[in-house]
């Protein structure tokens, strides 16, 4: 148990930096891990391993460009390849060989969520590379790894402004399966920039914030819900109103409008790359099958709507129908009538308009879908080497968020460790782990054999176990996937003693 001597170790240092008026980009997220220098190991400044096969190296470019939302040209940034390609495609067993070059005026680092990369191609600054200053090139070179939806963003706020694509790791045998591919990236856009963003939240009053009275409405056990703690704050949902939500960077005023065929079956591969907004995917009248979530696969789960937080993905099959009809694929904003989303159009079809907004809200993401996961490569069984516990603290009205431990996150390679998350605050969080994978043990203390993950949802007054395998040496970024949350202060280290 957590005694009194709970103490934040990134939190307030970050959060004391934010706020300072002169604070730049480039030093977004350095201070979160300066202190993992201690615990560092030298072997791991040299340069990565070289894959072993041949891949033939590729190049990705990070630039402007611009789009249009609701009428108006935006600036944005982008992740492609030099004939336009956005984001990468591998296959399980290649080589990750890219050249990474920077053709922007600011500098930024990129963090390739999902892989389990050697820790010096990570991508946080400082950790254990200083950001890819303009005009600059970088290489990599790692295996792959396993198959799997997976994707890339940045690691700074330059995330909120569309630097982000998808990374997608086909299996094998994925050519030979008679399945049409459709990968749909999500995300929450705003005219405003992420600095103002942020200001707005952590400097000024919280005028904006769409706060939701959910006293006792989540699902689980009571005993910590805010009914049985008088005082508690209602929970809050959504931070910021966004001018618009996009699917692969459109709304659904001009959806992607993708051809599929009569009776065929579709892959839908969806990444939340939202910075602070969760959806619900809803499939309308196709009756989907989750197969797969963070890139590993799960017994299949057949529904209609599949909660995603940030930062998370899920895959799922759907059957066509034999007839000539257009099916919206659309993702339903937590708590709020805003939503987005693509068309999937058989031959012959014509193509509704589909509102931005629906008749009814979102539905607010609990542990019910989780709970009941089932992966089909689970972690091998055996007891935990180490236990540790961790409160996700937050203070709403002053904007600051943090991770509390009685002792740091430092681990032995080829130990088992156990974190237990519990979050104390009134907002949900979405905590991701860099260079591992984990599994979802238990739920509020309920024993579990959920799902293979690196993102998980952590609800107000509920608590997650996951179990990490300690096979990436390195001083991991261990965080809040809800942009804000982390830059204010929710970021902490998940590090490998010598």
């Amino acid at each position: 148990m957590i005694g009194n001597h709970l103490r934040s170790r990134s939190g307030p240092q970050l959060t004391s930096q934010l706020r300072k008026p002169t604070m730049k980009r480039r030093d977004f997220l350095a201070a979160a891990l300066s202190g993992a220098a201690a615990l560092s190991l030298p072997s791991m400044f040299a340069p990565p391993a070289l894959a072993e096969n041949g891949t033939a190296a590729r190049t990705l470019r990070v630039i402007r460009r611009t789009i249009e939302v609701n009428g108006k040209s935006a600036s944005v940034f982008g992740l492609q390849q030099p004939d336009g390609s956005r984001g990468l495609r591998f296959k399980e067993g290649d080589a990750f060989n890219v050249i990474l070059e920077n053709r922007t005026a600011e500098d930024t680092i990129v963090h390739w969520h999902g892989l389990t990369p050697p820790w010096q191609s990570d991508g946080v600054a400082g950790a254990p590379l200083p950001l890819l200053k303009a005009g600059e090139t970088r290489s990599y070179n790692f295996p792959v790894g396993r198959a799997g939806t997976h994707w890339m963003h940045a690691h700074t706020l330059q995330e909120q402004a569309l630097m982000a694509a998808p990374l997608i790791v086909a299996g094998r045998d994925d050519e030979g399966q008679d399945e049409q591919e459709v990968v749909i990236l999500l995300h929450d856009f705003s005219f405003k920039t992420p600095e103002e963003l942020l200001a707005g939240l952590t400097n000024g009053p919280l005028a904006a914030h769409d706060a939701v009275n959910m006293h006792g409405s989540q699902h689980g056990a009571p005993s910590m819900s805010a009914m049985d703690m008088p005082g508690m704050p209602a929970m809050d949902l959504n931070d910021i109103e966004y001018d618009a939500y996009l699917a692969n960077d459109r709304t659904l005023d001009d959806p992607e409008v993708v051809a599929v065929e009569r009776g065929g079956r579709v892959r839908l591969r969806i990444i939340n790359g939202a910075t602070a907004t969760a959806f619900t995917i809803d499939t309308g009248d196709l009756r989907g099958e989750l197969v797969a979530v963070d890139g590993h696969e799960v017994k299949p789960v057949k529904g209609t709507r599949f909660p995603m937080s940030m930062g998370q993905r899920v895959d799922l099959r759907l059957e066509l129908p034999r007839e000539a009809r257009s099916f919206p694929i659309l993702a339903l904003r937590e708590g709020a009538t805003e939503r987005t989303g693509v068309v999937l159009r058989t031959t012959g079809a014509k193509v509704s308009k589909v509102s931005v907004t629906g008749s009814e809200p979102g539905p607010v993401l609990d542990l019910t879908l989780e709970s009941g996961l089932e992966p089909l490569a689970p972690l091998a069984f055996r007891n935990a080497d180490r236990l540790f516990t961790m409160r996700l603290t937050g203070d709403m009205a002053a904007y600051r968020w943090g991770l509390a431990t009685t002792e740091p996150i430092e681990v032995v390679s080829g130990q088992r460790v156990e974190v237990t998350m519990m979050n104390t605050s009134m907002m949900a969080h979405p905590m991701h782990l860099h260079g591992h994978r984990f599994q979802v043990v238990a739920i509020d203390g309920r024993r579990i054999g959920g799902a293979v993950r690196d993102t998980v949802l952590v609800p107000p007054a509920k608590s997650v176990t996951i179990a990490v395998d300690a096979d990436n040496p390195g001083q991991w970024a261990f965080h809040c996937h809800h942009l804000y949350h982390m830059a204010a202060g929710m970021m902490d280290t998940f590090g490998y003693r010598a």
